[in-house]
């Protein structure tokens, strides 16, 4: 399921956003179980990226409370979780890190702390005391600037089915640490 939002000018290149971001959904996230949960909502399409022209912060959570809404009004079975790409704003990604501050304060404005909340992905995702080039930091990197919106009973229901789910962030850093900065290249080949 995908929108276009504030429409780009040249639909063409928001496609090709869209479809970079499947393509890093399939190989990255699902396909190096980067999360365990990811793969159950891509098959049954409960998936939305939405695509964002915003250019400036306010237009970008203008944006986000139109999608928590949305996500709001619609039945988890149809739609489980939505990706707001916004490749026009928040390009660093220590704007983008004081951001999320913001993003966290509309969900409680909007009465829905407990109801959602935010992973954040990006380019140039960085933990805190890491290198810039360490390939840890890769767990969270999408190809553009990325808010994950999920459904916090999603996540429940996720985790009670996962035996082990405060272990996926270790695994996902020894994940990355056996492929490599070489192996990460390869996914994006074909």
């Amino acid at each position: 399921m995908t929108q276009l939002l504030m429409p780009y000018t040249d639909p063409l290149a928001g496609d090709k956003i869209i479809a970079k971001t499947q393509v890093w959904l399939e190989r990255a996230v699902i396909g190096l179980n980067l999360c365990p949960f990811a793969k159950s909502v891509f098959v049954k399409k409960q998936v939305r990226y939405a695509l964002t022209a915003a250019s400036t912060p306010d237009e970008l959570l203008a944006e986000l409370e139109q999608e928590l809404t949305r996500l709001s009004a619609t039945a988890p079975a149809e739609l489980d979780t939505t990706l707001l790409i916004h490749p026009l704003v928040m390009t660093d990604f220590l704007d983008f890190h004081f951001f999320l501050a913001e993003a966290d304060a509309l969900i409680r404005n909007l009465g829905f702390e407990g109801v959602f909340q935010i992973a954040s992905l990006h380019p140039n995702y960085e933990f805190a005391g890491s290198d810039p080039d360490d390939i840890a930091n890769f767990t969270n990197r999408a190809p553009f600037p990325t808010l994950h919106l999920l459904r916090e009973s999603s996540i429940d229901r996720a985790v009670a089915a996962f035996p082990d789910a405060e272990s996926i962030f270790e695994r996902n850093i020894e994940t990355m640490e056996r492929l490599g900065h070489e192996g990460w290249k390869k996914l994006w080949l074909s």
